[in-house]
């Protein structure tokens, strides 16, 4: 479990950080465009682009699925994003 400072509930409702293989935004892919990061929705498993990136694909998919934590898919990074709680947290 990752737990954090303001028990935050989504964030500590994790049990194992779900990571991804995945090194394209396939939503990117779909429209001929670039990203700059991509990020892993923690609730199922879909990685998508970041918000530096100009179609902000993750934060669509949170607006439409309201899965509230997703986590950095770069390598080297180990943190966690709520979107409710607007928290960030290293784990």
């Amino acid at each position: 479990m990752i737990t954090d400072d303001s028990s935050c509930e989504h964030i500590n409702a994790i049990t194992k950080v779900k990571l991804s293989d995945e090194q394209v935004c396939e939503e990117c892919i779909k429209i001929g465009s670039d990203w700059v990061h991509l990020r892993t929705c923690q609730t199922c498993g879909e990685t998508l682009c970041c918000d530096q990136s100009s179609n902000q694909h993750m934060t669509k998919h949170n607006h439409k699925t309201q899965h509230p934590v997703i986590a950095s898919a770069q390598p080297g990074e180990r943190w966690l994003w709520c979107y409710p709680h607007q928290l960030f947290v290293e784990y």
